[in-house]
């Protein structure tokens, strides 16, 4: 382990008055790049130097100093974009010319942005476009890097990492599934239409977190089931959450599991459900308010997770109105004049009661609904429909695998950054002085 001291001389005007702290720590922060490109220049200089003394030391006779690159090599990086002549050295042994530093230092031969800059701009791309992000990096960092440049860049590192792998060693309890239209392009930009980007979230269980373990597009559920049996322990879980979309029961239920509709999605598509049969929304008005006022349709989370066993008789008289309830509105719905409604009715009452039969036998709370658990769905859609509007199959997928590691999975985001250059050494500061002293007069 060799050790390289640096000699760095700063000068700085400072304003007779006027000056505050966020004036002296603006100036520090405007003056930053340069000072860590100078710093940087000088380290790659010395190490420069002691490879190309190795090389003239091993084999005088092979090897001669051949000057300059005739333009700066420019690197983006993290710190700031730093331009550095490499000196070239002549094989006079096979004639060619190469750059010492450059191999030594793994420098690349044509894409000047360094794969240790790519975290920001890579991570602002799930929340804005990617000519936005790479714009706010280079008003942040001082670095460029195109918008194409960052798509592909991007698209290589999420190739790279797979995070819907092999789950079958964690024991998910629980299945959360939805969808939502997206519209895709073709290679030379050609509209192909809508097709249905669909994502599944598992649980361990009852307080634990629901975590994505998969996305497709354009993909059946029959299909997806596969996909999930082949990575999942599938005959483990025990609940399927969702809309009742048609094929998610169908496809996705196995012989011992359990469909719990969402309360919120049940009370806000019956309205559609009327409407297709002809009542318009002043007539709603009855039906709609006989399934808000059912009790199980207006319990909350919080509430079932106060339950006590000595509140099973209050559960169990709960069920029961609930069930009355929901004959009651199937006694409203004629199937002459409403058949679409009564048979959305018929397929809710029981799943979306699912959660108070599971409490009853087995006192453990479920989620009621999905609301708060898709929330975070709710940015992910956004940024896709407003901000970029059509895209490639395989370029969404990508861009969903980083969504995962950002939104989802930060701690894995964070890992996967710290790590990526873990192995490689790096030098350490091991010590740092400091001296100030004015120049000129004081008035």
């Amino acid at each position: 382990m060799s050790e390289i001291t640096m000699d760095l001389r700063l000068v700085f005007t400072v304003p007779e008055s006027g000056l505050k702290i966020n004036g002296l720590i603006r100036g520090l922060k405007d003056g930053t790049p340069q000072i860590h490109a100078t710093i940087l220049c000088g380290l790659m200089k010395a190490l420069e130097d002691r490879v190309i003394e190795r090389l003239l030391t091993k084999d005088h006779k092979r090897y001669r100093r051949n000057g300059h690159q005739s333009k700066p090599r420019r690197l983006n990086t993290s710190v700031g974009e730093v331009a550095y002549c490499l000196a070239q050295i002549r094989d006079l042994k096979t004639g060619r010319t190469f750059l010492p530093l450059a191999q030594a230092l793994g420098l690349p031969a044509h894409d000047h942005y360094l794969e240790e800059a790519l975290e920001a701009p890579v991570g602002l791309t799930v929340h804005v476009s990617y000519r936005r992000a790479a714009a706010e990096v280079e008003r942040i960092q001082g670095t460029s890097i195109s918008p194409s440049a960052l798509h592909s860049r991007l698209q290589e590192f999420a190739q790279a990492h797979n995070p819907f792998g092999d789950f079958k060693a964690t024991p998910f309890q629980y299945l959360l599934v939805d969808g939502t239209k997206v519209h895709l392009q073709g290679s030379a930009g050609q509209d192909l239409g809508q097709a249905e980007m669909r994502w599944a979230l598992a649980s361990l269980g009852p307080g634990a977190r629901f975590e994505p373990v998969g996305f497709w597009i354009d993909t059946s559920w029959s299909q997806i089931r596969k996909d999930l049996s082949r990575r999942l322990h599938y005959r483990k879980l025990k609940i399927l959450f969702s809309d009742g979309g048609p094929g998610i029961e169908e496809n996705l239920l196995h012989a011992g599991m359990k469909p719990q509709r969402c309360q919120w999605h049940g009370k806000r598509e019956f309205p559609y459900l009327l409407y297709a049969d002809g009542i318009k929304k002043a007539e709603q008005i009855p039906f709609t308010e006989k399934l808000e006022s059912l009790p199980a349709m207006n319990l909350t989370q919080s509430q079932m997770e106060q339950l006590r066993p000595e509140d099973r008789p209050k559960v169990e008289q709960i069920v029961e109105e609930t069930e009355q309830g929901f004959q009651e509105l199937l006694q409203l719905l004629d199937p002459q004049k409403y058949p679409r409604a009564r048979v959305y009715i018929q397929n809710l009452m029981q799943p979306v009661m699912t959660f108070l039969y599971w409490w009853l036998k087995r006192e453990e709370v479920i989620p009621l609904n999905t609301n708060a658990i898709e929330s975070a769905f709710s940015q992910v859609c956004n940024r896709i429909k407003r901000v970029g509007r059509r895209w490639s199959d395989k370029g969404l997928l990508n861009w969903l695998k980083i969504t995962f590691y950002k939104i989802f999975k930060p701690d894995f985001w964070d890992r996967i950054w710290s790590n990526r250059n873990k192995k490689l050494p790096r030098i350490r500061l091991i010590s740092i002085q400091a001296s100030c002293y004015w120049s000129g007069s004081i008035t």
